[in-house]
């Protein structure tokens, strides 16, 4: 577990086990990579990289060993030249799935409604529609 993930987990009681949800998926990469290990079940870096499109070496590397640090990968490295690295979900992974797979479908309700009111003419407040209705539940 990161430092920081423990220390969290350490200090900040049940009271705010949301945050403790935040802090190890939240992450620029970290429900992508998690979604993709999902589907693909194991992954080398090359390939995550490719499929993400966008980070960096660097930026992919951090999330990577962040999510492997706290538990979320399994990560395995053939002695081989070139050095090959596998990445697949651990079972804390793979119970993660239907959070980000919630968060997904959040997000793109979220994206929509958000979509509809910067296309609206006025500053009317649009009207009750499905993620408010989702939400008020």
């Amino acid at each position: 577990m990161r430092e920081k993930t423990e220390r969290i987990v350490r200090e900040w009681g049940d009271a705010c086990d949301a945050e403790v949800s935040i802090a190890v998926l939240g992450g620029a990469w970290k429900p992508s990579i998690l979604s993709l290990l999902g589907e693909h079940e194991v992954l080398r870096f090359g390939e995550l990289s490719r499929l993400l499109d966008e980070p960096t070496a660097r930026v992919l590397t951090r999330q990577l060993r962040e999510l492997e640090d706290d538990g979320l990968l399994i990560r395995t490295v053939y002695r081989q030249v070139p050095p090959k690295v596998e990445y697949r979900l651990s079972d804390l992974g793979r119970g993660s799935m239907p959070l980000v797979e919630a968060l997904t479908d959040w997000g793109g309700r979220y994206a929509a409604h958000q979509r509809r009111e910067l296309a609206r003419p006025t500053a009317e407040p649009a009207p009750l529609d499905e993620l408010e209705a989702a939400d008020a539940r």
